[in-house]
């Protein structure tokens, strides 16, 4: 019995869960030259099979204007901009069928929706729909302090907004509208920056490897992390593609989301090995 128990392992000594899987990936720094070639690439893929982009593009489009239009008909106009803003959560997510297509022309297999959409369900849907919870997660929790910040600054003395042109008025011309939409975009900033960490390559990982989502989602914080200029630069590109799309009512998204999608792999390809 003696012997039994010491050749048995120690507790103590045992690694934690998912630290080997998460170190069996090597970390690549990329620079904010790299960004700018994926762009390029990404552009190239698009243009290589762009009715598939196109239809990626356009149903996430939808989704976006049923957005605007749940906020109007609720009658929760000041949610509009949050939620156009935290919709872009499930941007990674939503791409997932680019990431295949981009794969798919790097090894010459042929195109075609059964493959695109199949394969993606396939290899990682389950572990896509566990990062999904996560951004919905996420998303709820921006929403509920959307809607304290708007107590906070409001209370009671909430403004009569009839259209989105009054809303716009209130927050640009007002004190009180400046300084609401500074804390809200500051809040909103810090939790996408967090959110893009996790997300930023976990999408990707999941579709591309076989890994579970908690790994996928600790290795792209490592990336993210490793390269943080790179990384820095492709969150302002994004940004500034959502200030876009939503100026043309989400149509720029037809062509936006889906090179955002193919710039995301290539990215992902050259930052995990």
């Amino acid at each position: 019995m003696a012997a039994a128990m010491s050749s048995a392992p120690s507790p103590t000594t045992a690694p934690p869960a998912g630290v080997g899987a998460v170190s069996q990936f090597e970390i690549r720094t990329i620079e904010v030259a790299d960004v700018v070639d994926c762009i390029a690439q990404g552009v190239q893929d698009f243009g290589r099979a762009p009715i598939y982009g196109l239809f990626f593009g356009a149903f996430y489009a939808v989704g976006g204007l049923l957005l605007i239009w749940a906020s109007f008909a609720l009658n929760y106009l000041y949610l509009a901009y949050p939620l156009v803003m935290a919709f872009a959560l499930f941007a990674p997510f939503g791409a997932a069928g680019t990431y295949e297509i981009s794969r798919r022309l790097d090894s010459g297999e042929p195109l075609s929706w059964a493959a695109v959409l199949g394969a993606v369900w396939t290899r990682a849907g389950k572990e896509l729909a566990w990062l999904a919870l996560v951004s919905i997660f996420t998303l709820i929790v921006w929403l509920y302090i959307a809607v304290l910040l708007f107590a906070v600054f409001y209370g009671p003395n909430s403004p009569s907004v009839q259209s989105v042109w009054q809303l716009v008025d209130e927050a640009l011309t007002t004190p009180r509208g400046v300084l609401f939409l500074i804390a809200g975009n500051g809040v909103g900033a810090v939790i996408a920056l967090i959110v893009f960490s996790f997300t930023a390559f976990s999408p990707p990982l999941v579709v591309d490897r076989d890994v579970d989502f908690v790994t996928a989602m600790a290795t792209s914080l490592r990336a993210v992390t490793a390269s943080p200029r790179a990384m820095l630069a492709w969150a302002i590109v994004i940004g500034a593609d959502l200030v876009i799309s939503f100026a043309t009512l989400f149509v720029a998204l037809l062509v936006i989301f889906p090179v955002l999608g193919h710039v995301t792999w290539r990215l992902y390809r050259r930052a995990i090995v």
